[in-house]
């Protein structure tokens, strides 16, 4: 993905540097709602797309559809949630864990630090420097061997924030196949709203692949064409399954 010299300073000021370092930014919870949408609107269009194959009826896809955006929904904004959770009781067990060590061994934790910075390129003087610093505050040691012996991030996402995040981008874009279901109303036929709902979740997935590019910083191309093939092959499996039930079971089933 191009940066523009603009935004890279942007990017590079000094309070865009500390807010990154300082914890989780608004990227972590753009990355949840994408996470979401993306979800959403491929189930939610795939549930659309096997109704119309096996041809129950569009009462029936209205009916499947919001029960798939509320429950599923609901539980990969839970899933999300116990995961960030899992996140930040494992930071808690760890640091407690290092707390620990620096208390019984401290020497030999001290050498952990001379031995990770030392792998880093500091030597001599400034090597023992280095480590003087770090271990003088006893914070910053176990943040030190946090990040650099297990891996982990200081400030993991919010759990409740990552939950309603997700649930909100999964309603948001899974709403989107659903919208027009009742134009059925109106004297609509089955075929026109089906695809009618192609179009718009197309537009949909479209426009999450553009966000998506914009948070992970790769190419909008490649982003809205993945998001695109993942939705329609999902699309296509749920239809082909639908046309395949209805040839052996008809709309009795």
């Amino acid at each position: 993905m191009k940066i523009t010299p603009e935004q890279l300073a942007e990017q590079h000021t000094d309070e865009a540097i500390a807010a990154r370092i300082a914890g989780p930014s608004a990227d972590d919870y753009a990355g949840d709602f994408v996470l979401g949408g993306v979800d959403g609107a491929v189930t939610t269009f795939a549930i659309v797309a096997g109704v119309a194959g096996a041809s129950y009826g569009v009462a029936v896809a209205i009916v499947l559809g919001i029960a798939n955006l509320l429950a599923d929904g609901f539980s990969m904004a839970i899933s999300n949630y116990l995961k960030a959770r899992s996140d930040q009781m494992q930071l808690k067990k760890y640091r407690s864990l290092e707390t620990m060590h620096i208390q019984r061994v401290p020497e030999r934790e001290r050498e952990e630090i001379r031995q990770i910075f030392a792998a880093k390129g500091f030597e001599g003087e400034l090597l023992e420097s280095v480590v003087d610093t770090i271990c003088e505050d006893k914070r910053r040691w176990v943040d030190t061997m946090l990040v650099e012996e297990w891996g982990l991030r200081l400030q993991p996402p919010t759990p409740w924030k990552a939950g309603l995040v997700t649930f909100t981008g999964f309603c948001l874009a899974g709403s989107i196949p659903l919208l027009p279901l009742p134009l059925v109303q109106l004297g609509w036929s089955p075929n026109t709203i089906f695809l009618t709902s192609a179009l718009l979740t197309g537009a949909a997935f479209i426009l999450i692949g553009i966000f998506r590019a914009k948070v992970e910083q790769e190419g909008q191309l490649t982003a809205v064409t993945e998001t695109l093939v993942t939705g329609g092959c999902a699309a296509a499996i749920a239809y082909g399954v639908g046309v395949g039930l209805h040839s052996l079971f008809g709309t009795t089933l």
